[in-house]
């Protein structure tokens, strides 16, 4: 998987140089993972602004600005949380986009919340889509499942939001008649 990641971050620094926009991480359970494949790739430094790892409750809260409350109320591992952290890391440092993890890679998890359950978010601060990861295999495995499919999850974003010209599948079809 991580000659697909390098050439996931390569489409990536493509879409942002282009732009002109820049992204950053917040992660938990990935631990910086997402952050050193966007970096992997000479250029980074032109779109990619920084990142937190904030694997606590209390760095999410204090760092990331995410509601102890909301934490209390839907667990660190949710979609509102997930959420929660792409607005803070946004703003905390001053970027377009951002990817953020949340979730159980193993061996522990919480009551009603199953190992392998990660949640991935990006987009901008008005802007974010999410992706619940399901099922268990071993914890190496869920990182680098969570990591792959969290850098495809923006790819994926990114297309949606400046499509390529020479992409016949983002020209829009003509009507049939």
């Amino acid at each position: 998987m991580e000659f697909e990641n390098k050439v996931l971050s390569k489409e990536i620094l493509y879409k942002l140089y282009e732009s002109g926009k820049a992204v950053c991480t917040a992660e938990s359970c990935t631990s910086g993972r997402i952050a050193e494949v966007l970096t992997s790739v000479p250029g980074a430094s032109m779109y990619y602004k920084g990142g937190t790892i904030c694997y606590s409750n209390e760095a999410k809260t204090n760092i990331l600005g995410v509601d102890a409350e909301l934490i209390a109320e839907k667990n660190a591992v949710s979609e509102e949380v997930a959420k929660e952290m792409v607005k803070g890391v946004c703003k905390l440092f001053n970027a377009d986009y951002a990817i953020a993890t949340t979730g159980f890679a193993g061996p522990g998890a919480d009551p009603g919340i199953p190992v392998g359950t990660i949640w991935v978010a990006c987009g901008t601060k008005d802007d974010i889509r999410t992706m619940k990861l399901e099922g268990d295999e071993g914890r190496e495995e869920n990182l680098k499942n969570a990591t792959h499919k969290a850098l495809l999850f923006f790819v994926d974003y990114l297309k949606e939001i400046y499509p390529d010209p020479d992409d016949m599948d983002s020209v829009p079809k003509p009507e049939a008649r």
